[in-house]
Parts: C-alpha cells; sequence; structure tokens
C-alpha cells in the first residue's frame, strides 16, 4: 500500500502568527506531525505544502518532500483546503506515481500518535472503504447544546437529553483534525474526506484533540506537554 502524507502549512496565520515554525517543546509545530509518521512502512512520502520560505526550510530539514511553494491562489484567506490538496495530490501522482491514499495531517494536531496514525491506516486497508477520520469523545455533548432563537435559549437537538444523566447518555464524537486519509478516486469525485461510509479514527487520549487554532490554545498545548512530559 502507497499512502501520500500531506501537511498543509500556510505561512499566513492571523490568530497565531507563525505558529507553524513557532517551537512547542523543543521543535517547531510543524516537525510534530512530520515526527509521528517518518519511518512508517505505507507512506511512501511526506508532502509539505506550503507558501512560506520559512515553513519549507526547517519541514524539508525536518525530513518532508517541499519541491515547491504553494501557487499564491491556493494560499489565500479564501482557498480551501481541499483545492490545496488536489492540487498536491495531481502533482504527486504525475512526478512519483499513484497512491492509495491521501493522509491530510493538520500541523494543528501535534499529539497525535504514532499507533493512531497505524490504526488508522489499519482500518482503511481493511474495511475498504473510502475514507478513515480522526474522531475524539464531545467535550460538551449534542444534547445538552442550545441555540438562541430571538433571546431565547432552545434545545439544538430535538431528540431531548436535556434531563438525562450525564452517564445515561449515548456516546457522542467531534472531529478532532488529527487525521483524515481517503483514497485519490473518493476525495476527487465528491471533494471532500466526508462520506456516507467514512469509517471513525476513535481518538481517546484527550491530548490527541489537541488542536491549535488561538494563542488560548497554544496555551493548551504548552500546559499538555508540561503534563506529558512529566513536569
Amino acid at each position: 500500500m502507497r499512502i501520500l502524507a500531506l501537511i498543509l502549512a500556510r505561512g499566513g496565520s492571523k490568530r497565531v502568527p507563525g505558529k507553524n515554525v513557532r517551537r512547542l517543546g523543543a521543535k517547531p509545530l510543524i516537525v510534530w506531525s512530520l515526527d509521528v509518521v517518518i519511518g512508517i512502512t505505507e507512506i511512501c512520502d511526506i508532502l509539505v505544502s506550503t507558501d512560506d520560505v520559512e515553513i519549507a526550510r526547517i519541514a524539508a530539514a525536518a525530513g518532508a518532500m517541499v519541491p515547491w511553494l504553494r501557487p499564491a491562489e491556493l494560499a489565500s484567506d479564501v482557498a480551501s483546503s481541499l483545492d490545496a490538496c488536489m492540487h498536491a495530490l495531481d502533482w504527486y501522482e504525475k512526478e512519483k506515481g499513484s497512491v492509495d491514499g491521501l493522509l491530510l495531517l493538520q500541523p494543528t494536531s501535534p499529539f497525535r500518535t504514532r499507533a493512531s496514525v497505524r490504526r488508522g491506516i489499519d482500518l482503511f486497508r481493511g474495511s475498504r472503504v473510502s475514507s478513515v477520520v480522526g474522531v475524539s469523545p464531545a467535550e460538551s455533548h449534542p444534547l445538552w447544546c442550545f441555540r438562541i432563537v430571538d433571546g431565547t435559549l432552545r434545545p439544538f437537538s430535538t431528540e431531548g437529553g436535556l434531563n438525562v444523566r450525564s452517564q445515561d447518555l449515548p456516546p457522542a464524537y467531534a472531529i478532532n483534525g488529527a487525521f483524515y486519509l481517503s483514497g485519490p478516486k473518493a476525495l476527487r469525485d465528491r471533494r471532500s474526506f466526508f462520506s456516507d461510509d467514512m469509517v471513525p479514527l476513535v481518538m481517546s487520549e484527550p491530548e490527541e484533540a489537541v488542536d491549535i487554532d488561538s494563542e488560548w490554545d497554544w496555551k493548551m498545548a504548552q500546559a499538555t506537554l508540561r503534563v506529558l512530559q512529566g513536569d
């Protein structure tokens, strides 16, 4: 099996400036996602798609393939991640041959484990589905969530559940952003990693759900790292 691992890393982060090259512990953030998949047999290459020279330099030094800088039209605030994925996939299959899967690793999920990545690949190979997506237990159960309508609180779900004890609620999961794996044909056909037959990669360890999207998230990642290191 040949799986292309892809990391999308723009240089223009507004909420966490320079986050992809900012050091989390002993290494830049982007290197966490590189290190976790280096040496996995099924992964034929780790490609980093970036528009930033410094990100490209750090990624290449850490062992990634960085064959070009991403075109400007695919690196703007309105460009979609899926378009950047397809650009990278099309280039790779043209230059390096076909692959069985595209594994998208968001650099903002530094604490995914190699064991989880391996489980996800095994699920993809064993179930012959179009995609495997990483999920974690939901922090807020959807049956206990609300919307505001005309200044009043209304249950978000019509299924009830507001008076159900937390231990009696059915398990609920949220996309954690740490793992997306899809076959190239399915990805091209539906232009999404999501499908009716997608299989969950359940990542139960709380640190694997860390997704750095703000300065507060960054502080939480630093605190998480201290816990993991036993500080």
